[in-house]
């Protein structure tokens, strides 16, 4: 399928804030649409297949807007900090790690279920590298596990707010919130989950079912329910993930080489004092980011590594990696 016509006109002729601002409406606009009850997962590895014609174009004619990437797009820490100091007391914020516009679908389609004002949904970028770690240092903090308890109390960028980190199940989340007036609640899910389905054999599918039942669940929407309560919340991530499994193969031997010894078998490398290789469009970008001197892999491919290359992953520069939700929510007798 081809880079639609409006869109790539749109991409030749833009600033490089206007193209990133198009290339994440087209994000947004391929996986937000509702998806069919029944194989809902098949569809979600439909959207992730198209949108590879933007990482495409990412990775070769269009390459150099990764340059300025850090410069125009909107992050999610900068955006989520702006909108805390805007709002005044009744905040509430939850990351879900790893959250990537796949899983939009389901937040919207429960939020209208269930009664809440959608007062915004759009897309912000992640910290380059797309990891937890620069999320963390972005928003002013040591760590996500520095949130843990309450952790983050008095530190950070979100004044006044209540702090967790967590992998508890969600009715033991929902229970644990407090009448604070403030809350940052950073849940691990579903990165715990990427972890688990990366091996050879799981992957997008397998995620994507899953997805499906926390997101559609009353235990999830409990949390909700208990953030939304004399609040107003935020649901964002810190990064989203590559569907890796579904890159094509380097097949080009020099290419493969070049890639394991770079960066083995992941999306990013802090070793940039390694050579860069010969080929244009290139296969990795070396970026001085806020958070890193680094080489990243550039667009979506895979390569021969020890222990098999992931199913699932983050870090590198491809648009489901970079793209995050921002969604904002109320209730009626919330807030």
């Amino acid at each position: 399928m081809p880079l639609p016509l409006t869109l790539l006109r749109q991409l030749q002729a833009a600033a490089p804030g206007n193209a990133w601002a198009s290339l994440f409406e087209h994000a947004w606009n391929t996986c937000s649409a509702p998806l069919p009850s029944e194989k809902a997962s098949s569809e979600v590895t439909r959207r992730d297949a198209e949108l590879g014609v933007a990482d495409l174009f990412l990775a070769t004619a269009g390459w150099d807007l990764w340059y300025s990437y850090e410069a125009v797009v909107p992050r999610t820490a900068d955006v989520l900090a702006s909108w805390w100091a805007e709002r005044g007391a009744g905040r509430a914020v939850l990351v879900l790690d790893a959250l990537s516009l796949r899983e939009v679908p389901w937040l919207l389609k429960g939020a209208a279920e269930r009664g809440y004002t959608i007062h915004q949904s759009r897309v912000t970028g992640a910290e380059l590298p797309a990891n937890t770690q620069p999320f963390a240092a972005a928003l002013g903090f040591m760590s996500r596990s520095s949130l843990q308890n309450n952790g983050g109390a008095g530190k950070g960028r979100l004044t006044g707010a209540v702090t967790d980190s967590t992998d508890l199940p969600w009715e033991d989340c929902a229970a644990q919130i407090n009448a604070a007036q403030d809350w940052l609640l950073w849940h691990h899910w579903p990165d715990e989950r990427l972890h688990d389905l990366g091996v050879p054999g799981h992957g997008l599918a397998t995620l994507a079912k899953e997805a499906a039942e926390n997101l559609s669940s009353d235990a999830f929407w409990g949390i909700v329910h208990a953030l939304t309560t004399g609040r107003r919340l935020v649901i964002t991530a810190d990064h989203g993930y590559a569907a890796s499994g579904h890159f094509h193969d380097t097949v080009d031997p020099a290419q493969a080489k070049y890639l394991k010894d770079r960066l083995k078998g992941g999306r990013w490398s802090a070793h940039a004092e390694l050579e860069p290789g010969s080929w244009v469009p290139p296969l990795t970008l070396h970026l001085k980011t806020a958070h890193a001197d680094a080489a990243f892999a550039l667009g979506r491919r895979k390569w021969k590594s020890q222990g098999g290359y992931p199913t699932l992953t983050h870090g590198g520069l491809s648009l489901l990696e970079v793209a995050v939700p921002f969604i904002e929510l109320s209730r009626t007798g919330g807030a």
